[in-house]
């Protein structure tokens, strides 16, 4: 995988998916709602990462009984918002830049246009991991605290089936809850396909938020996001 800091802002244009657009990724701080309608302000900084399930593909873990997949992102400042979200497949005609994070695999499957799964998302933060010299060693065995999860998302384009089951989350930052305060750590999203059928084929995955978080580093396994916040 492609492994980079976010050196800066990361601008969304041009990414189709479905053969339709995929718009900006908008902000619930300062949100306004205009003649019914709802305006949000985008992202000052987005994360893309690019990723492909191979069919059959172990997970990094199965628990409650799905089978989950991570990845791993260091945040190393306090932030009012983060957002999240994902398409599969991948939006078509999409193409990464050198700023973007991807898997080899999803290099290796260009190709394949026919696979995708109906997403489902969490987010989660490590306990006791305030130093991203640790995220190797304590990733494994740390607590994770469970911020926020979605499944269906009206927002976002429909899959090729035509239903809309891509996924979106926004969490601001509550500092009289500790689980829902977004501190400075170590966070994964999770990812898995609520029921139906396999995880397997591409995916897109953003991670926004409204101001600019510099430092942040993304990696699908923990051994590596350090590796990932000195480049």
């Amino acid at each position: 995988m492609n492994k980079k800091v976010l050196a800066g802002v990361l601008c969304l244009a041009g990414l189709f998916a479905n053969a339709q657009k995929l718009d900006k990724f908008g902000a619930d701080l300062g949100k306004k709602s205009v003649m019914g309608k709802e305006i949000r302000v985008p992202y000052t900084d987005v994360i893309n990462y690019y990723g492909y399930i191979k069919p059959g593909a172990a997970p990094d873990e199965t628990k409650n009984g799905k089978k989950m997949y991570y990845v791993y992102v260091w945040i190393p400042v306090a932030a009012p918002e983060i957002g999240v979200r994902m398409v599969s497949p991948a939006p078509d005609g999409s193409k990464p830049s050198d700023k973007d994070y991807v898997m080899a695999d999803f290099t290796a499957n260009a190709s394949d246009t026919k696979n995708y799964f109906d997403t489902w998302v969490t987010l989660e933060r490590a306990e006791g991991i305030l130093k991203i010299e640790d995220v190797a060693a304590k990733a494994k065995g740390a607590k994770w605290i469970t911020i926020d999860s979605n499944d269906d998302s009206s927002e976002l384009p429909a899959q090729p089936s035509g239903s809309k089951y891509n996924s979106l989350m926004r969490i601001t930052s509550e500092t009289s809850n500790p689980t829902k305060s977004l501190v400075m750590g170590l966070y994964r999203i999770g990812f898995t396909t609520y029921k139906r059928g396999e995880v397997q084929g591409s995916f897109l995955a953003q991670i926004g938020a409204p101001v600019k978080l510099p430092g942040v580093a993304v990696a699908s396994k923990p051994e590596d996001v350090a590796k990932s916040a000195k480049k």
